[in-house]
């Protein structure tokens, strides 16, 4: 198995969001003044397929919900984690049985340890990176700095 890496290059961002559509937002809110709310809105908006995961919800943006990454039954091409940092590791052995091609720590979430060993597996690791600013930047040509 090829080893994973951390991305940082624009290029490879890039690739990332051209080439792969279907998303899993860990810790994705129902409450649409959040941050994950927001960002999934903006994701289904653009074409992509978004999966929420949220204990306890049945459907979020009107999208059948997921209790944990483990019970999702479709591939998935990126985990987009919206959960602190110190929260990213009780969930990095459930990211490796769902195979994921990416796994994206949003803005201010960073953890060294657990991008080591997805990277380990085979699985690359954007961290502390907005998704959809990085969208708005790549495609879109907006740059916001703090702003969703």
């Amino acid at each position: 198995m090829a080893k994973g890496k951390i991305v940082t290059e624009k290029d490879d961002i890039k690739n990332i969001l051209k080439s792969y559509k279907t998303i899993a937002v860990l810790g994705l809110s129902p409450k649409t003044d959040r941050a994950s709310n927001m960002v999934a809105r903006f994701l289904i908006e653009k074409g992509y397929d978004v999966i929420p995961v949220r204990p306890k919800a049945e459907e979020i943006l009107g999208k059948k919900a997921y209790g944990s990454l483990d019970e999702i039954e479709v591939s998935v091409d990126i985990v987009d984690a919206f959960r602190r940092s110190e929260q990213i590791k009780e969930h990095i052995d459930e990211v490796i049985r769902l195979k994921p091609k990416v796994f994206w720590m949003q803005e201010g979430i960073y953890d060294l340890d657990s991008a080591k060993i997805l990277n380990e597996n085979g699985i690359d690791v954007v961290m502390d990176r907005c998704i959809k600013i990085d969208y708005q930047d790549i495609f879109e040509g907006v740059f916001k700095i703090n702003k969703l």
